[in-house]
């Protein structure tokens, strides 16, 4: 271990950019959550129906409707061929999320993100070890079992023990066992797996990484020549297996982050000091020309991950 500085993860981001700065993507993605989960529960809770029923199926001001595809093709799998409405929901929400890119539901919009992220920040405090870590098929495992018990049984599988959907009905109704779920997500996460959950449990993240594969939206790491191996980045990021190959490559390769497990949450974006990382399209190789090393008195020695 070299004898610079050892700092938290993002404190230098923090020093550099200031704390908004620092955590810009986050709290845009926790307002984003906010707002989704507000939209739905201002009906029930208030009488307010800008949005009728749940991330599952819904219709927005009476007019917009909008499906869960994965819902969808598990009914179609059972043997219920959905209604027209639904059909249309599900088709706007697999071409939105197509060109955005599939995961960006699993950061931006789902209920369980602040759960497991939550878990991941008490983890690194905490400095516990990585734990058991299944192999990252295991997901598309769980989701081909769950298409499968959907043909078989007649009923959408997933939906029985969905934590999204049991959350969402928790609020409403305030089923106990429905936190205790969350609350056995946040342990397997904090104890057992980090990112366990997200990482190599939920079909639903598989699912949406599948539509996402070809999406425009992504991260680039087109300053990577300016990288002083402070390894923030991979300390914060869910799917930090995604970043080598556009930080570490060639001068040649890609420094786009064409991965489908990439979830775009931005916050390898947020924790670099030096700007390494930005938001553009999946067309947009670029590197950026190589510039003045960063001084060693403000370099870090790179942690462990």
């Amino acid at each position: 271990m070299s004898a610079r500085t050892h700092m938290p993860v993002g404190r230098e981001a923090i020093e550099t950019k200031g704390w908004i700065g620092a955590h810009r993507y986050l709290l845009l993605r926790r307002t984003s959550q906010l707002l989704f989960l507000v939209l739905f529960l201002l009906g029930p809770w208030f009488g307010i129906w800008i949005v009728q029923g749940t991330l599952a199926g819904s219709l927005t001001l009476g007019v917009l409707p909008l499906t869960d595809p994965f819902i969808a093709l598990q009914s179609i799998v059972a043997g219920h061929w959905p209604e027209l409405t639904a059909l249309i929901g599900g088709l706007i929400v697999l071409v939105a999320y197509a060109l955005i890119g599939g995961r960006v539901y699993c950061s931006w919009v789902c209920p369980i993100n602040p759960v497991t992220d939550a878990a991941n920040w008490l983890h690194r405090r905490l400095d516990l070890p990585k734990g058991w870590q299944p192999k990252r098929s295991t997901r598309l495992w769980v989701l081909a079992m769950v298409l499968v018990v959907s043909g078989l049984t007649g009923v959408i599988a997933w939906e029985l023990i969905n934590p999204i959907t049991m959350l969402h009905r928790g609020l409403i109704f305030g089923a106990g066992f429905v936190w205790a779920m969350v609350a056995a997500i946040f342990v397997f996460d904090l104890f057992v797996a980090r990112h366990g959950w997200c990482g190599h449990i939920c079909p639903v993240g598989a699912f949406y990484g599948l539509i996402g594969i070809k999406s425009l939206l992504r991260v680039s790491a087109a300053n990577r020549t300016a990288c002083d191996d402070c390894m923030d980045c991979y300390a914060v990021c869910p799917e930090n297996q995604i970043i080598s190959p556009a930080l570490k490559g060639k001068p040649e390769t890609t420094p786009l982050i064409l991965s489908p497990d990439c979830t775009n949450c931005g916050r390898c974006i947020d924790v670099c000091a030096v700007d390494v990382f930005t938001f553009t399209h999946r067309f947009d190789d670029h590197v950026a020309a190589p510039s003045d090393p960063v001084p060693a008195p403000n370099r870090r020695a790179a942690r462990p991950i």
